[in-house]
């Protein structure tokens, strides 16, 4: 894999310093240039410092997008589990959602931006978790600020050795003729070994890092890219547009209708049959009071049978009640079937703006080709005129 490459730098690093020691006679048992040993076990020495410091941060890096990969698996899951449902409340409350502390925080800020834009009736508004987990997260992670110039650090390390082996050479070097010249050719060869070590293992630990480090960023930014289009498409909360809004104020109101009528309706059935019990008591009672009493309750009965006229009336008015409702129904309907047409009309302003949209950036690009054929046109009568 590649965010595994770095392991090759150490392998490299053993395999180069042995084999400068081998050239500088270390193994052999041959005569040793102290100096030269010297001057090339420091340079490593500084290699390997700059080696293990990137080294730490790219395990950083690899933990961390280690997680990313993790995430972009388990989106998926949970929103088969959640039914095809946005998973976004299984995060929304979360502290834990990522070991990295980098990412957490970055995370945690997401979800508190995401806080301020709920309401009752859902998210007015939303941010892409681009803002929060991207390359520049990736970056500070992975230090690309120091690392991107390890490459170039190579690189001159190895110039330096090579002036620095110059200069020892010819410091060296001094003789007036033949003779005393042939007895300096030892050491300007001496400090010419160093220039060349130097240089030749500084280009290669440059190259060999150059591409280490560009494929291991690279894997990391294919990694969070594939989070990012996870978490937009299972996870991102959406937010209550406008005819949803306007749609569930219907559907409310639908249900408000309903429950009035059901209540009519009750209040109906028991005024009729308040209305025909009373009716029932009344004639049963006049019959056995004037059976028994006579005359007097003739009078009583009369005033039972106005009580019942007036359950009557209440129930008429009931009705007239009913019939209110029943016409606020069928408003409510008409405004249902204006809202309808509503959304219908916006959707189709909308394909006309979408239309113009393109036909105001189709006409910018013709704009911006004919100034640039004016300009170019002018470049070249202005340098004719020049000539």
């Amino acid at each position: 894999m590649k965010n595994k490459l770095y392991y090759v730098l150490f392998l490299l690093y053993a395999a180069v310093a042995v084999f400068v020691l081998y050239l500088n006679g270390v193994f052999d048992g041959g005569e040793v240039n102290l100096v030269n040993v010297l001057i090339n076990v420091g340079f490593l020495i500084i290699i390997g410092i700059l080696f293990l410091i990137s080294t730490i941060s790219f395990g950083r890096l690899n933990r961390c997008t280690d997680e990313l990969e993790a995430m972009t698996e388990r989106l998926p899951e949970e929103y088969k589990a959640a039914g095809g449902k946005c998973v976004w409340g299984n995060y929304q409350d979360r502290r834990d959602v990522f070991a990295d502390g980098e990412l957490n925080r970055a995370f945690y800020k997401y979800r508190a931006r995401m806080k301020n834009y709920k309401t009752k009736r859902g998210y007015n508004n939303t941010c892409d978790i681009e803002e929060y987990i991207n390359e520049d997260l990736l970056d500070k992670i992975g230090m690309s600020y120091f690392n991107s110039g390890i490459a170039g650090t190579m690189t001159g390390l190895g110039i330096l050795g090579t002036f620095l082996g110059l200069a020892m050479g010819l410091g060296s070097f001094n003789g007036d003729d033949i003779y005393t010249i042939s007895d300096n050719v030892g050491p300007l060869l001496s400090g010419m070994k160093v220039a060349f070590h130097t240089s030749v293992y500084g280009i290669f630990f440059s190259i060999i890092f150059n591409f280490i480090y560009r494929g291991i960023m690279a894997d990391a930014y294919e990694k969070l890219e594939e989070f990012q289009n996870a978490f937009r498409q299972y996870a991102m909360p959406t937010v209550a547009t406008e005819d949803e809004n306007s749609a569930a104020m219907v559907i409310y109101q639908a249900g408000m209708v309903n429950s009035l009528k059901q209540m009519v309706e009750l209040l109906k059935g028991n005024s009729m049959e308040q209305t025909a019990g009373v009716e029932r008591i009344v004639n049963q009672f006049t019959e056995q009071m004037t059976a028994t009493l006579g005359v007097q309750f003739g009078a009583l009965g009369s005033r039972l049978e106005r009580a019942a006229s007036v359950q009557e009336t209440t129930a008429e008015k009931n009705r007239e009640l009913l019939a209110a409702t029943e016409a606020l129904l069928l408003a409510n309907r008409g405004l249902q079937e204006a809202c309808r047409e509503l959304l219908e009309s916006q959707a189709i302003m909308n394909g006309e703006l979408n239309a113009q949209k393109e036909k105001l950036v189709s006409t910018c690009d013709e704009i911006t080709n004919d100034i640039s054929n004016q300009l170019y046109a002018f470049g070249q009568m202005r340098n004719l005129y020049e000539k």
